[in-house]
């Protein structure tokens, strides 16, 4: 650990916040381990969208059309709002 996050650990304890330090690095690595836990569950869920994307048997529409129909909700929406 760094001089500074010694520091900041003996604060916490002498102020009462932990019983040890042992006890502030425990939760720190809960905290830290609950973060990664979450974060490999967003990761599966948009491997997963991605996945059923692929996986998608509708026919691909051309980047052509897409930007077509965009330009036409776009020119439909600024003409509804003025």
């Amino acid at each position: 650990l760094t001089p500074e996050m010694n520091r900041i650990i003996k604060q916490r304890v002498a102020a009462g916040d932990f019983a040890s330090s042992s006890e502030l690095i425990r939760e720190a690595l809960r905290v830290w381990q609950k973060r990664e836990d979450e974060h490999g569950e967003r990761l599966a869920s948009i491997r997963a969208r991605i996945q059923k994307s692929i996986d998608d048997p509708r026919p691909n529409i051309p980047a052509e059309e897409v930007f077509d129909r965009l330009k036409e909700m776009h020119e439909a929406n600024l003409k509804a709002a003025s």
